[in-house]
């Protein structure tokens, strides 16, 4: 395929934007070559500056789990913004969108939208800090809960040390109330809580990582994490902005029979406009303004255009009691067919799904987090990801991010996606 717009549109971006981009994983950084610019997208299908029809995999990051320009989604944004864009005001589709989210998800009496999955998580642990009175948390290596101070830390030299700052401009002060496990290790989490005793918060988890490609909790862990969090008083917090409303209507609460303190959300909840979303019990969010002491606020939060999107999609989420089986099964063939392709070249790999994220990760050995997610080989996925463009098939450009598979995929698309996938097999 050619790209020679993108190249060109690249160019003149990284002129005015810093790197080209507006978010890092855009910049094809870990793959080499040059970012595509997309024109528009319906359905399962991207189409580039250049003209091209690219089957896409990541679908804008997981929010368009039924497909680009779902036409109830378009039809409410289109509704809604005709009435007016943003108010600053209260307005009935907030009510509405937090009715339906409560009561789709266990565990949960009230909603606070915001504007981004960052937002949603780093309130959480604002919240979960007031409502506890402590000020560490702990989280996991390799899972992100977008880009506030207190998530870009790094591991210090041992499971009970501080972290330390793994970006300029985040200070040593905040790095050092967050202490980091590698994920699905109870017994790291157990001894940071030992070496802690009283002064931890909460657990902040993507309880399915997405990050580090897909990565499933072991059976025991969430149960694990669940458990330590009542022996010490502390709050369990799901960041399921990627998980939310996709895995299951009630997510992984539902799936997996783990009851979270906070639940955090973005993505699918938005229906493809700018929203995040945190959420708990009455106990808990009682705590927060105007209710209580514990500040949060925006401006656009609530935005009526992006509450119009999310409630479309949940409604149509709700109302359709086999879309999730359908997504299961549909990346579930996708992974029986890329596993026998690359099995058939004897290309080494290991293939996580939980529901409708998957991921590809060129080792010999399980993925079962952080640390295995790196042992990948990354040259290998570098060819991967560029044959399976030249073929026409988007997929995240990095080895450390999940797909998503979208309800607009057909058969025939697999059938296409994992016919690329033997044609790239023998150049691996």
């Amino acid at each position: 395929m050619r790209y020679q717009r993108s190249s060109q549109l690249f160019k003149a971006a990284s002129d005015v934007i810093p790197g080209g981009v507006n978010s890092p994983v855009r910049a094809f950084k870990a793959v080499g070559g040059t970012p595509i610019f997309v024109n528009k997208a319906k359905g399962a299908y991207l189409y580039d500056a250049d003209g091209n029809r690219l089957i896409d995999y990541i679908n804008s990051w997981g929010p368009m789990i039924l497909g680009h320009a779902y036409p109830p989604v378009i039809d409410a944004v289109v509704e809604k913004a005709q009435l007016g864009t943003s108010f600053g005001m209260p307005t009935e589709i907030e009510t509405k969108i937090a009715e339906l989210a409560v009561s789709m998800v266990p565990s949960i009496d009230q909603i606070r939208f915001v504007n981004s999955g960052t937002e949603a998580c780093m309130s959480a642990v604002r919240l979960a800090r007031g409502f506890t009175g402590k000020e560490k948390i702990i989280k996991f290596a390799g899972c992100y809960h977008g880009h506030s101070d207190s998530f870009l830390i790094q591991a210090g030299s041992g499971a009970v040390t501080f972290g330390s700052p793994n970006s300029p401009g985040v200070t040593e002060g905040t790095a050092k109330d967050t202490l980091l496990a590698p994920y699905n290790n109870l017994e790291a989490v157990a001894t940071i809580f030992e070496a802690n005793p009283s002064e931890i918060a909460c657990i902040i988890v993507e309880p399915v990582a997405g990050n580090m490609g897909c990565i499933p909790p072991q059976p025991g862990f969430l149960e694990g994490l669940r458990a330590l969090c009542d022996s010490h008083q502390a709050v369990l917090i799901f960041d399921e902005v990627m998980t939310g409303f996709r895995l299951a209507k009630g997510g992984v609460q539902e799936l997996y029979g783990v009851t979270a303190d906070i639940v955090c959300f973005g993505k699918v909840i938005g229906g493809g406009l700018p929203v995040g979303a945190f959420a708990a019990r009455h106990e808990i969010m009682s705590h927060l303004a105007p209710l209580g002491p514990v500040y949060q606020a925006g401006t656009l939060s609530g935005n009526p255009l992006a509450m119009a999107a999310g409630y479309a999609m949940l409604q149509a989420l709700e109302s359709d009691a086999k879309v999730f089986d359908r997504l299961a099964e549909k990346t579930a063939y996708l992974h029986k067919g890329i596993a026998a392709a690359l099995t058939a070249h004897k290309i080494s790999h290991t293939i996580n799904r939980v529901g409708s994220m998957i991921s590809i990760h060129f080792s010999e050995t399980p993925v079962v987090d952080f640390e295995t997610a790196a042992e990948g080989n990354n040259a290998r996925f570098k060819t991967f990801f560029h044959g399976l463009l030249d073929a026409g098939i988007y997929i995240a450009p990095s080895a450390f991010e999940t797909w998503f598979i979208t309800d607009a995929l057909t058969y025939e698309d697999l059938d296409e996606t994992i016919a690329a996938v033997a044609k790239v097999a023998p150049t691996l």
